[in-house]
């Protein structure tokens, strides 16, 4: 091959793979990512809507910007890593989604440059359609940061000279918070709020694999954990337990955000809703009409399924 036969193939080359539409058809499939601080983050605040959409077809993808290795009161390190992915992986795998763990240490989350590459990395080659994250006011450092990583990425994932190996999105996504109490320096506002009825057993299923998080979760605090038992009636109940006292959550979710809810669905069948996920859209990012949103979340049917 002679050297303008070269120049020829490396410019054909160059476009097909630096062109975002060349990498997906638009096949109508949405593609998600979700941003959690924690393996669990992601499975709490957007598990039940991340189901609905796997249950469509459409492709979802949760991320954990750390590893969780101090997340628990008496086990830590690489084997509390490794028994947390494990069990982010059983439960992503109920709600039909994909997941990845990062190898950051929990507690050690910082808004860099590096880790912004990554973010945007991730963001890229996902092709993604939507982006997920919490909002940076946060109790939690990496909860915070990881907010915030989101937000850098909003626009550099659509520069080219930005991560330049990874092709760009022509397209930016839209960037949506999920769901919290804080109210300072600014509340929470939802933009949407989804019914997750359909699929709250199918959430609290996936859920009851984060095992390690329940032992610590029950207590409340750093000091004691305790296990889940072994024995089946006793375990039954354990599981019984922790759906009820999840549900409450999404309950008061459903309950905050009723008006919304009822515009949404209908006043009837807003009001019939009783579990909730809701979501916030970021300023930054593609802004969407109320009418792209509903086609980003294609759940409001005329009819909620109990």
């Amino acid at each position: 091959m002679n050297s303008f036969a070269k120049i020829c193939l490396c410019i054909v080359a160059t476009t097909l793979f630096s062109c975002p539409g060349a990498r997906a058809a638009n096949d109508g499939v949405l593609r998600i990512i979700v941003f959690g601080a924690h393996p669990d983050d992601c499975e709490l605040s957007a598990g039940g809507v991340a189901a609905m959409w796997a249950a469509k077809g459409h492709k979802v993808k949760f991320v954990s910007a750390t590893c969780g290795d101090i997340g628990h009161a008496v086990e830590g390190g690489r084997p509390l890593a490794i028994r947390r992915t494990g069990e982010v992986k059983r439960a992503d795998k109920i709600l039909g989604v994909e997941t990845e763990v990062l190898d950051i240490h929990d507690g050690e989350l910082m808004p860099t440059l590096e880790n912004r590459r990554t973010f945007v990395r991730l963001i890229r080659e996902w092709n993604a359609d939507i982006v997920m994250g919490p909002r940076p006011n946060d109790y939690h450092p990496d909860h915070r940061n990881t907010g915030l990583l989101m937000q850098d990425a909003a626009f550099m994932v659509t520069v080219p000279g930005f991560c330049p190996e990874t092709p760009h999105l022509a397209k930016n996504p839209v960037f949506l918070f999920v769901s919290d109490h804080f109210q300072k320096p600014n509340p929470f506002e939802p933009s949407v709020a989804v019914s997750i009825d359909p699929v709250f057993d199918q959430k609290m299923d996936a859920v009851w694999q984060l095992e390690s998080q329940i032992e610590s979760l029950w207590t409340g605090d750093f000091e004691r954990v305790v296990p889940v038992p072994t024995e089946p009636a006793a375990r039954e109940a354990r599981r019984l337990q922790l759906k009820e006292r999840f549900g409450k959550g999404y309950i008061n979710t459903a309950d905050k955000y009723r008006d919304l809810l009822v515009k949404l669905y209908g006043d009837e069948n807003g009001r019939k809703v009783k579990y909730a996920e809701a979501f916030e859209v970021c300023e930054y990012g593609r802004q969407p009409s109320p009418e792209q949103l509903k086609q980003l979340f294609p759940f409001f049917a005329p009819q909620v399924t109990h």
